[in-house]
């Protein structure tokens, strides 16, 4: 039986509505202990490209062999490469964890991205992006998870799923979809959303071969809609 769609004259609705719906389906999110902004910092650059798993592996061997976060700024390269291997890309992440970590150190004295707390979010984020390897999804995690500031990242199953959804236009990149997001959802919903969001993206939303069939979005979703109509 063809799930029931929404009227195309319907007002679609809004990011707000579809917060609701993953909540109610996916029920309270489950997030680890917020890190320190750097240690923040290091463990979104090791998530690039590889998986939560092999992330958190790095990050702790990373932790276990260094000690400190110092201690990586001012340690041998190719210890870090080591270190972080498992997480994939190692001759990549680990000059570019240096880098930013002695970047942070150059800029303020010490190793510490607290004043950020001190800035509105629009310069904060101005500020992280200056380091290689820190885009606007990079630096919004560390304003939102770490600092508490009302920023929205957006990953990749984030933009497809939000893209799919049209609470962004067709081809709208990831780095205006930041802004987009966040002026249509209230910033104390922020962090539950992006998470449900790339959840859905995982588990039903896919890629490739999307399980429309197991999404309790169908009547959100123009994606749907349009393959429902062309049905």
């Amino acid at each position: 039986m063809k799930p029931e769609t929404r009227n195309p004259k319907q007002t679609p609705p809004s990011a707000l509505q579809i917060h609701r719906q993953l909540l109610a389906f996916f029920g309270p999110v489950n997030w680890r202990p917020s890190l320190t902004p750097v240690a923040e910092l290091v463990s979104t650059i090791l998530s690039q490209s590889t998986t939560d798993l092999n992330r958190d592996r790095a990050f702790n061997r990373l932790r276990e062999q260094f000690g400190t976060w110092e201690a990586v700024r001012d340690g041998d390269a190719a210890g870090i490469e080591a270190a972080i291997r498992v997480a994939g890309l190692s001759r990549q992440k680990a000059p570019r964890i240096k880098a930013a970590l002695q970047f942070i150190t150059r800029q303020q004295g010490e190793l510490s991205l607290d004043f950020l707390r001190a800035m509105p979010v629009a310069e904060a984020r101005v500020w992280l992006i200056q380091m290689k390897g820190v885009g606007p999804k990079t630096a919004s995690i560390i304003l939102l998870f770490s600092l508490g500031m009302p920023a929205f990242p957006v990953d990749t199953h984030v933009h497809r799923t939000t893209g799919r959804l049209g609470l962004v236009p067709a081809k709208t990149s990831a780095e205006k979809a930041h802004h987009l997001l966040e002026a249509q959802l209230p910033p104390e919903t922020y962090l539950e959303a992006h998470l449900n969001l790339i959840r859905l993206g995982r588990e039903i939303c896919r890629a490739r071969n999307p399980r429309c069939e197991a999404c309790p979005l169908q009547n959100s979703c123009a994606y749907f809609q349009h393959w429902a109509d062309c049905g």
